[in-house]
């Protein structure tokens, strides 16, 4: 179990809150705890980094869908680790700080880097590949930097000039009353700087549209949800910033013999009403190398009766080499037409049946009397 609090309370918002009150309730704890307004104060910063996972969780529909159904340990199953230090938060959120009152990032608007956007790949599996495991390339759409330009956006040689509205600075002041407010320059984007001869190949800016290939390694024992991230292969950052990551979500389709339950398998396998009364040996088709498996149908075996098979069923992706079970329910036929000589042979059956049933209750009557 996680130590860590629930998202929503640390918010202070209900979980049927939509983005716009989830983004309201951050502005006011990242403006109360932000570092610059408690310099020195390990508490504030504690809780700075606090909402700012909490936020980061809530606002992506995605994250906020898997913590609603599994909390803190189905993030971590996604690889979701939260933020490192106080210029990640300011590289994720640096919209938001722009309007607090000269509270911005610790490092300087021209220099500020933006991590790349994460990417998700939804790809599919057979049964029989979820079992085995798998190496699979992938192919998808991605900003990438420009290879021409290295990501300036600039013609190679060619030099920025200064921006002619914040005139360098990359913010713009407007007073009211006893306050300033900053906002970053619209034109210059809080650079101080803009291109003045534009890369030809990216048209400025910074990064094109490829095709990218990845091989992904896929464990054995994956089921719908699980989540591969490859660190590094989303698309790349912004101004020198760290590329986003890739997460491949894995979708495992229906089969027509055995249903998925976690890490067992479930079957039905069909006999006679004359093989479930004398037993019998039937063959089965199981996801392992050898392909099929004999199975025993002990003497009167019931309807719907389970048989199970230990270590026949899916491998664990969190416990190494263990397995699941197989569990076969039982089936019996009954036959709806019989030939003359399978309805003598019931009729003797059912004769001897009678005398069983009568010698019992003879017996049962003599021992009374004695009594």
């Amino acid at each position: 179990m996680s130590n860590k609090r629930d998202y929503y309370e640390i918010l202070g918002v209900s979980r049927g809150s939509d983005e716009d009150e989830i983004k309201k309730a951050y502005r006011k704890l990242a403006l109360k705890y932000h570092p610059d307004k408690n310099p020195g104060d390990k508490e504030a910063e504690e809780r700075f980094k606090e909402a700012a996972e909490a936020y980061e969780v809530l606002r992506d529909r995605e994250k906020r869908k898997i913590y609603d159904l599994y909390g803190h340990d189905g993030l971590r199953g996604t690889g979701f680790t939260g933020f490192g230090g106080f210029e990640d938060i300011f590289s994720a959120f640096g919209d938001i700080f722009e309007d607090f009152f000269g509270f911005g990032g610790r490092r300087s608007r021209r220099t500020r880097t933006r991590r790349g956007n994460d990417l998700r790949y939804d790809l599919e599996l057979t049964l029989e590949e979820a079992y085995r495991g798998k190496e699979e390339e992938i192919v998808f759409e991605k900003w990438e930097s420009c290879d021409i330009c290295g990501g300036t956006g600039m013609t190679p040689g060619s030099e920025p000039g200064v921006c002619p509205n914040c005139h360098g600075r990359g913010e713009s002041v407007h007073s009211q009353g006893f306050f300033q407010i900053r906002t970053t320059c619209s034109t210059c984007n809080g650079a101080g700087q803009v291109i003045v001869d534009p890369c030809r190949r990216c048209e400025g800016r910074g990064r094109i549209k490829v095709d990218r290939r990845v091989l992904v390694k896929i464990p054995a024992g994956v089921d719908t949800g699980t989540q591969l991230r490859m660190r590094g292969e989303g698309e790349s950052g912004e101004n020198g910033g760290p590329p986003g990551d890739l997460f491949v979500v894995i979708y495992v389709k229906g089969h027509g013999f055995f249903v998925r339950d976690g890490h067992d398998l479930k079957c039905q396998v069909t006999v006679s009403f004359v093989q479930a009364a004398l037993g019998d040996e039937v063959s089965i088709p199981v996801l392992d190398s050898s392909g099929e498996r004999r199975i025993t149908i002990p003497e009167g075996t019931q309807p719907g009766e389970i048989i199970r098979l230990k270590g026949k069923g899916m491998p664990s992706l969190r416990r190494g080499r263990e397995y699941g079970d197989l569990f076969v329910q039982v089936i019996v036929k009954i036959p709806t037409r019989l030939n003359q000589r399978q309805r003598e042979l019931l009729m003797q059956f059912s004769e001897l049946e009678k005398q069983k049933i009568g010698t019992k209750t003879r017996d049962f009557w003599d021992k009374i009397r004695k009594m």
